[in-house]
């Protein structure tokens, strides 16, 4: 075996620093996002007056990230991966400040506005996880992607863990207890603005092409650029879209209205930021093991694992309000929603061809955002007809879909669906 060359020691290199910075950015913002997520559902229902209308921040925060997901895509192949990802973080930081004034002066439309502009810079950090995967060769991208993805475990620690002090910061204040979190990210937003800029040189869009150039995927779709309507067609691409629309809108309709059910038996806010933290955990903390299990196990056994436990966190969350179910509940919920994300996003990069990636990874993010917030909206009307167990039996059988779906498609699935078991055979 030859020893690797000055080259492709030099984008090695590169590699490992572009998914340290968006590790890091991951971190930050996410911490951001989480401290917010936490109280969106209570300031919802005190801000509009009715209890049906508490999932209404979160469909609108999920919308705004449905929204600019697509735009991301394409901005990414006019301006580059680096300045895409930093304006989208600024949109973060403005819009956090815009929810914090609103709180304080008790407008709901404006903390709605303000929604919208996080939920644009959710869609473009989560774009991240693709630019780590396309600079790195095919036998390590789902590592890539899990690498990036784990920025949510310091979110899943830190974000929640804010609320409490930036609450009493505000206080300090002299102004509403709820606008401090807002603060708080619009504070670590800023920060992971930095981080990218300073970290994502020379342009990751430039090192992916000669990635691409000298690790060809065995097995890959070959040819010319496909229209997306084309693209869409492809078995491996629609299996890998909705197993992570699916997982997407299951996690977001059962984690959305948890702060309220929680809130409506009467536990304190420190309690609530625990549940929602091992809630997190499980999202983010496990992606080492899903990207490790996504390259060597395969890319649909890991989706149909994470499929099976989203239905059984559904069912096990309406077993008790104590909080040790209910996060234990929560926990399974985010670790379901990680091998659905991390297998589905490397199925997804596996598929595509690299002019195809920006702006079909859009659309996917674009479906993702847009039934997240349909979920989330969803979330507090079933809650408040017919209660929490009903919104979970939904779920559970909305995490039927992506379970049937991959198991039908897998045998049919040549090479790269389960690139890992031809590599051991």
């Amino acid at each position: 075996m030859e020893p690797p060359s000055d080259a492709q020691l030099h984008l090695r290199t590169l590699a490992r620093r572009f998914t340290l910075t968006l590790f890091t950015a991951q971190s930050l913002g996410s911490a951001g996002f989480l401290a917010a997520a936490t109280i969106n559902a209570i300031v919802g229902a005190r801000l509009s007056g009715h209890l049906a209308w508490a999932g209404m921040p979160s469909a609108v925060y999920q919308g705004g990230a449905a929204l600019a997901a697509f735009a991301w895509g394409h901005l990414m192949d006019r301006l580059g991966r680096r300045r895409t990802l930093a304006l989208g973080t600024v949109a973060g930081a403005v819009g956090a400040a815009i929810a914090s004034l609103a709180i304080t002066r008790g407008s709901f439309g404006a903390f709605l506005c303000g929604l919208l502009f996080m939920g644009f810079a959710n869609s473009a950090l989560q774009l991240g996880r693709f630019v780590a995967a396309e600079v790195h060769p095919p036998t390590e991208k789902g590592r890539a992607i899990s690498n990036v993805v784990l920025g949510g475990t310091v979110g899943a620690l830190f974000g929640p863990a804010l609320v409490g002090p930036a609450g009493r910061w505000a206080v300090s204040q002299g102004v509403d207890e709820l606008a401090g979190p807002y603060v708080g990210s619009a504070m670590l937003l800023l920060a992971a603005c930095g981080v990218i800029l300073f970290g994502l040189r020379p342009e990751p869009r430039e090192v992916a092409r000669m990635v691409a150039a000298r690790h060809p995927v065995p097995g890959a779709v070959t040819g010319p650029t496909r229209p997306s309507r084309e693209v869409l067609r492809d078995p491996g691409v629609a299996v890998a879209i909705v197993t992570m629309v699916s997982a997407q809108v299951v996690m977001v309709m059962l984690m959305v209205i948890t702060s309220l059910h929680m809130k409506d038996h009467h536990h304190p806010l420190s309690s609530i930021s625990l549940v929602i933290s091992s809630h997190v955990v499980g999202m983010y903390a496990f992606s080492l093991l899903s990207g490790r299990l996504a390259d060597g196990w395969g890319r649909a056994p890991v989706m149909v694992t994470g499929a099976a436990i989203l239905v059984v966190s559904c069912l096990a969350a309406p077993v008790s309000p104590a909080v040790l179910p209910t996060s234990v509940a929560l926990f399974l919920l985010g670790l379901g929603w990680n091998f659905c994300y991390v297998g589905g996003s490397s199925l997804l990069a596996d598929r595509l061809r690299p002019a195809e990636r920006a702006r079909t990874q859009g659309v996917n993010d674009f479906l993702v955002g847009l039934v997240s917030a349909a979920g989330s909206l969803g979330s507090g009307v079933i809650f408040a007809a017919v209660g929490y167990g009903a919104m979970s039996l939904v779920g559970a059988v909305a995490a039927l879909l992506p379970l049937g779906l991959t198991l039908w498609w897998r045998p049919r699935s040549p090479g790269l669906s389960d690139e890992g078991a031809s590599r051991r055979s």
